[in-house]
């Protein structure tokens, strides 16, 4: 995944953070240098986000032997004004529970042609 190529521009839709939190509660044992991998990120941006993360409440780490494994906590609230009525649950929801839809030339997604 880190061979792709990123979308035209500087910006996408979801930021570092959301990013390494869905990388963690997809995979909770994986290795910070998997989730820099998989994110396009570096193993010290991850280590930082995953401090921010922790620090706010939205993740636990917890030491199994040699290894941490993440704990996400879904409850925890949106940081934006916008959206601080809304737990994270939602977003997680999204990238987990359903398959990627694909869009035909009609424009209706979910129906392949």
């Amino acid at each position: 995944m880190a061979d792709e190529v990123p979308p035209r521009g500087s910006w996408t839709f979801l930021t570092s953070h959301a990013r390494v939190l869905l990388a963690l509660a997809k995979d909770p044992g994986a290795r910070l240098r998997e989730v820099a991998s998989t994110c396009v990120l570096t193993e010290r941006s991850v280590q930082s986000i995953v401090a921010d993360l922790e620090q706010e409440g939205y993740l636990t780490r917890v030491r199994e032997g040699r290894r941490n494994h993440y704990r996400i906590t879904p409850g925890a609230k949106f940081r934006h004004p916008a959206e601080a009525d809304r737990d994270i649950a939602g977003l997680l929801a999204l990238f987990s529970a359903f398959p990627p839809t694909t869009t035909t030339h009609t424009g209706h997604h979910g129906e392949s042609s």
